[in-house]
């Protein structure tokens, strides 16, 4: 779950504005984004609920966060708050809130004071219910413990209702983690070989999925291969009419520029195929719905990018070929939510194990974040200029003399550069939702799945600029924050 929003920076929010203080700028941005048409759904989404929430599991908030509360705690699973306590000043602000800011929960209120029963009777016709005294029924939750709220969910007569201190150190998913834990799927088998026989069309979709992640870590591993051995395949070299020597005779470093450009390329795609892998065999295999989610948007983006040709005009036949290919079977392995759940929630670790981990997630997020910027950047530049000043400088040339003495090297080049900065938006986008969807103890495979994502792509693309002497600092930072964050994060989550 993303508790990332409070955790650890909820530390620093303390520090800088005092507890109080920072859970209610949290709570505003919550109640502000819910506010919005979408921004339930973007709530929900970004925090990885998923389905309706538990009946009997809720949060308690004080009157001056009441209307936040409502309008963005509901997307994350709470279906009953509790406004408490209320004072005879503070019944104007309480009405307001729950007409101003409710979603589908149930709203309660707990009148204090010695007018409370004046109180009670102010707010009867506008909440659920109101309460003057305790109510055996109603656990208020003080600590961030999954597990003790499941046991008291266990009794069906009983509500929990988290205090803002939850909210505060457990984060937004402790809703979503509260349900998992509740409610666990039944555990069974995914269908195999024999259950399923080698007919395509009883395949599971995840079978599919799988293809289309090994499928492209195929596709990129070929990519190097090329790279490494002819640079150019028959088709470039039809559209250039020139074959390596040629544009070494033209330029020395231009050889090596396009194989940095194509062994990163390489390298993306294989990233983005071990990423595809993994939320194929680790998650939609599980019945996770928030992996075919990741799936597709990712995918989505991934084979939309193809078509970035238009802007520079050259189709790669391998490249469509590839992408014709893997389209259908994309497809097939998401066109139907998971239906055989196969997970069930572990026991909780030790706090200080969880905080750690949750840094290590942030700093995944953050390299997630960084891919999906660095993939828009790329992509604007191959589909303009093509060349950044670093790339000139080690080429020792300007685009004007290369378009001089081959008219369309420039497209080339640029077909390579945009494919480039679409592949890493499609990686930068599944990185980002498996950091952020994924991360569960116990769930090893996402760990591996980054690991062996992040290996893939930021290796290659750091040795290959060494390989050929192109080592302008400035162009290499990315590369390098890229690989100390994801260095880091899976360190500390391990």
């Amino acid at each position: 779950m993303p508790d990332w929003t409070y955790q650890p920076l909820r530390g620093i929010a303390a520090a800088l504005l005092g507890a109080r203080r920072s859970q209610r700028v949290a709570l505003r941005i919550l109640g502000t984004v819910g506010a919005l048409p979408a921004g339930a759904d973007l709530i929900a989404s970004a925090f990885g609920h998923r389905g309706p929430g538990h009946g009997r599991l809720g949060a308690v908030v004080p009157p001056s966060v009441a209307r936040d509360a409502l309008r963005g705690l509901p997307p994350l699973g709470a279906t009953t708050i509790e406004i408490s306590p209320v004072y005879p000043a503070d019944v104007g602000a309480v009405v307001a809130a729950v007409h101003g800011g409710r979603q589908r929960v149930r709203v309660w209120a707990r009148a204090a004071g010695p007018d409370a029963a004046a109180v009670a009777r102010a707010l009867a016709p506008h909440v659920d219910a109101v309460r003057t005294g305790a109510d055996p029924a109603v656990v208020y939750q003080d600590g961030p413990s999954v597990a003790a709220a499941a046991r008291a969910l266990a009794d069906p007569a009983r509500t929990v209702l988290a205090t803002p201190a939850v909210l505060i150190a457990a984060g937004p998913g402790w809703f979503a983690r509260v349900r998992e834990a509740t409610a666990p799927p039944p555990v069974t088998a995914p269908p195999g070989l024999r259950e399923v026989g080698l007919d395509p069309r009883r395949w599971p979709g995840w079978w599919w999925a799988l293809l289309v992640g090994l499928g492209m870590v195929a596709a990129g591993l070929g990519a190097a291969a090329i790279t490494l051995g002819p640079v150019l395949l028959w088709y470039d070299r039809d559209l250039l009419g020139m074959d390596a020597g040629h544009l070494h005779a033209l330029n020395p470093r231009l050889v090596p520029f396009l194989r940095h450009d194509r062994i990163s390329l390489a390298g993306a795609i294989v990233t983005t195929g071990v990423l595809y892998t993994g939320l194929a065999a680790g998650g939609l295999r599980r019945g996770w719905p928030w992996a075919r989610e990741a799936l597709l948007a990712a995918g989505w983006i991934g084979f939309a990018t193809v078509l970035y040709f238009v802007g520079f005009g050259y189709v790669e036949p391998l490249h469509a070929a590839v992408a014709v290919v893997l389209l259908p079977m994309f497809l097939l392995g998401t066109a139907r939510r998971p239906d055989r759940p196969s997970w069930s929630p572990p026991p909780e670790g030790p706090e200080r194990e969880r905080r750690r981990a949750l840094t290590g997630q942030l700093l995944l997020i953050f390299t997630g974040a960084g891919v999906l910027a660095g993939g828009a950047a790329i992509s604007v530049i191959g589909l303009t200029g093509v060349f950044v000043a670093s790339d000139l400088v080690f080429l020792r040339t300007g685009p004007a003399e290369l378009a001089a003495a081959n008219p369309r090297l420039p497209a080339f080049i640029a077909h390579d550069r945009a494919g480039f900065g679409g592949t890493l938006l499609a990686a930068g986008t599944a990185i980002t939702l498996l950091s952020a969807w994924g991360w569960r103890r116990g769930e090893a495979w996402v760990w591996w799945t980054l690991a062996l994502g992040g290996l893939a792509g930021f290796v290659p693309a750091v040795a290959v600029h060494l390989a050929v002497g192109y080592v302008d600092a400035w162009h290499l930072a990315p590369a390098a924050a890229g690989t100390g964050l994801t260095a880091a994060g899976l360190a500390l989550a391990r």
